[in-house]
């Protein structure tokens, strides 16, 4: 029985607008690519692009051995979740286009993966040369194609893990709750753990499906790494609502904000889940996660990644200060993550870089374990928004309060789940 890995993408410029997919069918034993397909589709919003790529993709692979197994790879965590029978399909427009993919290989031999958009580079290029032919007013050819595959990740896709052969993804969501309620182990997080029955997201259902057998290559389902984000307690600038990152005063905790951490400690030993504390570097933080790690006789690890943005500038003045006195300045910022604040600050994406790899290095060295997170407003965010595949501007739409839990949990196939934003509780 032939094994493929499929990847595809799907864009559109402007969501909805000019929309286009690419799609490539590899041998993961040599990296060869066996077939490319790549379409502009007209308006249409990103996720039906993506699931045109899907369907494109999935048909190629027919084409070239239909009795073949196959791995998805797609940086669309809806796609993923939706076709691996996580979430449920709401979207008018999406029911068909999932429904067609599914016919078109039996749900044994398909199974999906989550990965990073700059591991799905080859269909994304695809998706965007089929895109810049239709702005041309024509269709994408194989012939004008610069699309470029890392061959060595397709390699290291055809050796099963060495703890045995994975599971199916596509079994649906019985086995995805089975999976999860068989991680779960005396020591493993209570209050951030997700309920029976309810592993979809609340955006999205999912759908009534039996358990499948076959061979597929399932991600490991196994106990989460997850991160309790906690911001830390008020400082006396925190209700005046002024800038402070790591670039000004490093103020203390103020006696409001001592209280918090206090009641945060006290919430979250009657909980007895956290396994670790780990805290930004600076004073608000270290106060805070000191507090709870007395509580829980735990000691406190530093963390670099986890400091607060350097807002420059704009360090201790209110926004209303800030449009006043540098207006161009913060409406870049406001418009775009790559845009710093005034004096040499960091922006958006620069401290997304930097969080991510703290967050890397926390699941990686804490997997299966729950971890107290004491950190600010813009890691927790960031960090959510990427659990979330939410776009940047998402930061301005969250809302986070001092000394609030937020949870997200870190699976080791690469998908993660929001589980907690902004609980208070603990305060009242």
């Amino acid at each position: 029985m032939p094994r493929f890995v499929v990847e595809a993408d799907g864009g559109s410029r402007g969501n909805p607008g000019p929309a286009g997919y690419g799609a490539v069918v590899l041998d993961p034993a040599t990296g060869e690519t066996l077939a490319e397909r790549a379409e502009y589709i007209g308006v249409a919003t990103n996720n039906v692009a993506e699931y045109k790529g899907l369907i494109a993709a999935l048909r190629a692979a027919h084409e070239l051995a239909p009795d073949a197994v196959v791995l998805v790879r797609m940086d669309s965590k809806l796609v993923v979740e939706q076709m691996s029978g996580r979430w449920k399909i709401k979207h008018p427009d999406m029911k068909p286009l999932a429904a067609e993919a599914a016919k078109i290989l039996p749900r044994s031999q398909v199974t999906y993966e989550w990965i990073p958009r700059e591991k799905n580079k080859h269909a994304d290029r695809l998706a965007n040369e089929a895109m810049d032919a239709g702005k041309r007013g024509g269709q994408w050819e194989p012939s004008g194609s610069t699309a470029v595959f890392d061959r060595s990740a397709a390699r290291a896709l055809a050796t099963p893990p060495v703890s045995g052969p994975p599971g199916d993804a596509a079994a649906g969501a019985a086995a995805v709750r089975a999976a999860l309620a068989a991680s779960a182990a005396p020591a493993a997080d209570t209050l951030f753990a997700e309920p029976a029955g309810s592993a979809e997201p609340a955006a999205e259902e999912a759908p009534a499906a039996a358990p499948a057998t076959g061979t597929g290559w399932g991600p490991d389902l196994g106990a989460p790494a997850t991160l309790v984000l906690l911001r830390h307690g008020e400082t006396a600038l925190t209700p005046q609502k002024r800038f402070s990152g790591s670039g000004g005063t490093d103020p203390e905790l103020s006696p409001a904000g001592r209280r918090q951490a206090a009641a945060v400690a006290e919430a979250l030993a009657a909980r007895g889940t956290v396994q670790a504390v780990v805290s930004s570097p600076l004073r608000r933080c270290r106060e805070t996660a000191q507090a709870v790690a007395d509580r829980l006789g735990l000691p406190v690890a530093i963390e670099e990644g986890l400091r607060e943005t350097d807002f420059g500038a704009w360090e201790g003045l209110t926004f209303a200060e800030v449009r006043a006195r540098f207006p161009d300045d913060l409406q870049a910022w406001l418009d775009s993550p790559k845009a710093a604040p005034t004096g040499g600050g960091e922006s958006f994406a620069t401290v997304t870089r930097r969080v991510s790899a703290a967050r890397d290095r926390l699941v990686s060295a804490h997997a299966g374990r729950t971890v107290l997170v004491v950190t600010h407003v813009t890691p927790v965010k960031t960090l959510v928004r990427l659990a979330l595949g939410a776009p940047p501007e998402s930061l301005f739409k969250m809302e986070l309060s001092a000394a609030s839990l937020s949870a997200v949990a870190y699976y080791a196939d690469g998908n993660a789940s929001v589980r907690l934003l902004n609980d208070t509780g603990h305060l009242r």
